[in-house]
């Protein structure tokens, strides 16, 4: 019962935020990333070779404006893929209407895009350019970049201090349903 609390007040503040916002309140677009984070605590970790990371991996899905509507919580050692295609099948159990996801380079994987074909997703793939040098902004990309910005304004999410992944799926939870109850509260 108290397992789904912080995750259902979230989701409503979502709605809330969306239709302030002049959206419908269910999202038909999101864009899918993951992060890699240090959980020196956890009783499961795992090690992240591309980052050099022992710890937690968070896989989020976001709108098109950048409000989280998912994370999963894994060891860093599962795959981008991997961890899409958990949140492939949770977003069409928790938003049934999207139909549109960006991603990056690390999505594109034919596992990934044959489950995304099945459960009825358009999976678009968005690359950098070949010749660009340094930093670029990528169209769509930023916003789950700026989410994860959001997420660590919260000190306790810098790292994954929870021992627990459902606890630390509640902090997360906790963090952007403030951001987005304080957005709704002072327009």
């Amino acid at each position: 019962m108290r397992r789904f609390l912080f995750q259902t007040i979230h989701d409503v503040c979502l709605m809330l935020d969306r239709e302030a916002a002049g959206r419908e309140t269910s999202p038909s677009g999101g864009v899918i990333d993951s992060q890699s984070i240090k959980a020196p605590h956890a009783k499961t970790r795992g090690y992240d070779a591309g980052k050099k990371i022992v710890g937690r991996k968070r896989h989020i899905a976001v709108d098109t404006d950048g409000r989280l509507l998912l994370v999963q919580l894994t060891t860093a050692d599962i795959s981008d893929s991997a961890g899409g295609q958990m949140i492939l099948d949770a977003i069409r159990k928790r938003w049934p209407w999207v139909k549109h996801l960006f991603a990056d380079g690390a999505y594109d994987r034919l596992q990934l895009m044959d489950k995304a074909t099945f459960l009825d997703f358009t999976v678009e793939i968005i690359r950098r350019s070949e010749t660009a040098k340094g930093f670029e902004i990528l169209p769509r990309r930023w916003v789950v970049e700026r989410t994860f910005g959001w997420m660590i304004r919260w000190r306790r999410l810098v790292k994954d201090y929870e021992q627990r992944i459902d606890v630390a799926e509640a902090m997360i939870h906790i963090a952007m349903g403030s951001l987005m109850l304080r957005r709704n509260a002072h327009p």
